[in-house]
């Protein structure tokens, strides 16, 4: 993977964690809008992710980096995203398998695993590369968060 500077957020916080990874999966945009990102191709996805907290765990980890790509590479490696019917749709337009809204469900699959850790770290951003000109990040508002 090549070296890459990445936005940064604010946070009040401790520590901050990133971690990056990547994962080969194909998806269809299913919208006559679409143009050509309508037909089934392919994409290497780049993803960081960045965690903060201010507790670490009892082994001294904000979360294991193995953690944080399981989640993710294990569900969505090698697979036709808009076949995870449970994050994705053909008919809402708001869970077609966009790059932003893939980047969201990163997100939301992270901090649902955060959200059962005692220590209660944040996942305060998603960056997903899906070409090597374009990407998008995902930053979730303070009300996104489960206190």
């Amino acid at each position: 993977m090549m070296q890459q500077i990445y936005p940064t957020v604010s946070h009040p916080y401790r520590y901050e964690l990133n971690k990056d990874f990547h994962f080969a999966a194909a998806h269809y945009i299913p919208h006559e809008k679409a143009g050509k990102c309508s037909q089934v191709h392919g994409h290497t996805y780049f993803v960081n992710v960045t965690i903060v907290g201010d507790q670490l765990d009892e082994t001294g980890f904000l979360i294991n980096f193995q953690d944080i790509k399981k989640l993710i590479h294990k569900r969505f490696d090698h697979t036709l995203l808009n076949d995870h019917t449970d994050q994705f749709s053909d008919k809402d337009h708001e869970r077609f398998p966009t790059t932003e809204i893939v980047a969201q469900t990163i997100w939301e699959i992270i901090q649902k695993h955060l959200d059962t850790l005692p220590n209660r770290p944040k996942c305060v951003q998603v960056f997903l590369r899906e070409t090597p000109t374009s990407y998008v990040i995902y930053r979730p508002k303070d009300g996104d968060f489960r206190e």
